[in-house]
């Protein structure tokens, strides 16, 4: 269940806040994809912070975080202007 809230809600999240807080398409995917990682990041660390493959488990899970944080923001800009 921890991996399905990491991988998939945090950054479905993160590229909701993204739009939310930036109108401009640009803009907030960029936001959603430098923020997703950092938000992973922080909540790996925070689930086991005495694990030291924490900044590995992140680096690795990165690219699909990324892509579904900025797919979120592209759902979110075309459910508003149409």
């Amino acid at each position: 269940m921890k991996a399905l809230i990491v991988l998939f809600v945090l950054p479905t999240l993160v590229g909701v806040a993204s739009k939310a807080l930036i109108q401009e398409i640009q803009g907030a995917s960029l936001a959603a994809a430098i923020g997703a990682p950092i938000v992973v990041f922080a909540c790996i660390g925070m689930i086991d912070p005495e694990d030291g493959w924490n900044w590995l488990a992140a680096l690795l899970v990165s690219p699909l975080v990324i892509a579904v944080a900025v797919i979120t923001v592209f759902l979110c800009y075309r459910r508003a202007h149409h």
